[in-house]
């Protein structure tokens, strides 16, 4: 399971994912889908484009990962979770292959996705690789249309050590015939990608420097504030226009879905403010370049900043680290995983860039400091990230009732 192992968990080939579908009739075969990957912003523009969709009146299902609170998020048809019934069911029907093949924990994920979505019949599907493309166990799929939102430096000791490289490997999800929308590009990603998408014969759309006719007179309305989302808006338009012959949405429909995108996808985390108290504020953004954005913007308009941050082992703090502010409030946390980098660990790496911080113990205890920060006017903003695992683990103390701001 990558999400506990890291890259250990990482398999070399689609076999067993294969092996899996063909044992449950491929049902990956039954269904229409829409395949995404990128380095940031996969995640977003999938739930932008299930928002769209289900406004326009289809039944969609949506696959994404990893989850924050509940393993269920992952599968999702109309937002609504998959049923723990059918998780059980599906589980104890294809236990013989599990048996033999051992497979990870994703592609029995994926499996699970793929045959659900075709037992309740789906007009479409929206689904996320988890890492990659070439390799990702999604990759089996033959799409409607491959999407490749951006290209940027993350998961390099298993993607390669260039954006030409990295850009290869997602390039791997475009498919004979099939055609291509990318999202903001580097250009030597770039180059990459639109060489794949000539040799595939695969029509290359170019979502940002065409523009939609939602876009053409600027920002668009959504309920997705920070900037970037801007650029997944578009991405997702793209989609939706190079698909409008098959699958049909109308204009009002689906300017009133991007204004509401959380409630009718389900999606969490995203430059999110808690409810309790805005002047908390989440993010999952957890590499290089989704940092940089944010970092970027929260500087634009907030100079007194609070950070509660927490990160995996395996995480390069040396292109991360300098990106921050020295003058400004941190607490470091240890996310409630097994691959979670110590907060001791993180303080030095911090002070080792002349940023000081403490150490918490955990969340609710750096959520504590933050708030005498807050009432004593040293910070005006807390920005809580750096981990997919540190908002999961401030999403289920606000399940649980026990998140005190």
């Amino acid at each position: 399971m990558y999400q506990r192992q890291g890259k250990t968990a990482f398999k070399k080939n689609l076999n067993n994912i294969i092996a899996l579908c063909e044992f449950t009739g491929n049902p990956e075969q039954k269904f229409p889908s829409i395949h995404i990957a990128g380095t940031n912003g996969k995640g977003s523009t999938a739930h932008i484009l299930a928002a769209i969709y289900r406004n326009n009146g289809y039944k969609v299902g949506l696959y994404t990962s990893p989850h924050l609170v509940d393993f269920r998020e992952r599968i999702r048809i109309n937002s609504k979770p998959i049923e723990e019934s059918h998780v059980v069911e599906f589980v104890k029907e294809i236990k013989p292959a599990i048996e033999k093949l051992n497979p990870s924990f994703f592609e029995i994920t994926v499996a699970m996705a793929f045959n659900y979505f075709a037992s309740q019949k789906v007009d479409l599907a929206v689904v996320e690789t988890g890492l990659g493309g070439r390799l990702d166990s999604t990759n089996i799929l033959i799409p409607e249309i491959s999407v490749i939102t951006s290209i940027g430096y993350d998961h390099m000791d298993m993607l390669g050590d260039s954006l030409e490289k990295i850009a290869l490997e997602k390039a791997g999800i475009i498919k004979q015939g099939v055609p291509t929308v990318v999202g903001l590009l580097p250009q030597e990603a770039e180059e990459v990608i639109k060489t794949v998408a000539k040799n595939k014969k695969s029509l290359y759309h170019d979502a940002i420097r065409t523009p939609h006719r939602f876009t053409s007179e600027g920002l668009v309305e959504s309920d997705l504030k920070a900037d970037y989302q801007q650029l997944n808006i578009k991405t997702a338009l793209a989609v939706t226009n190079a698909l409008e012959y098959k699958f049909e949405t109308v204009d009002e429909q689906s300017l009133a879905a991007l204004k509401q995108v959380r409630s009718l996808s389900g999606l969490r985390g995203r430059w999110e403010r808690l409810q309790q108290d805005p002047r908390f504020l989440m993010d999952v953004a957890h590499n290089e370049e989704g940092l940089k954005i944010n970092l970027g913007r929260l500087l634009s308009f907030e100079k007194k900043l609070c950070f509660i941050l927490g990160f995996v082992q395996e995480k390069d703090l040396s292109k991360i680290i300098p990106l921050f502010p020295v003058e400004a409030e941190y607490y470091f946390v240890r996310p409630q995983i097994e691959r979670g980098m110590k907060a001791e660990q993180c303080a030095e790496a911090f002070e080792k860039y002349g940023i000081s911080g403490k150490a918490s113990t955990d969340l609710q205890q750096a959520i504590k400091y933050s708030r005498n920060a807050l009432k004593t006017h040293r910070c005006e903003l807390v920005y809580i990230g750096g981990s997919n695992f540190i908002i999961a683990d401030l999403l289920l103390l606000e399940k649980e009732g026990s998140l005190h701001l």
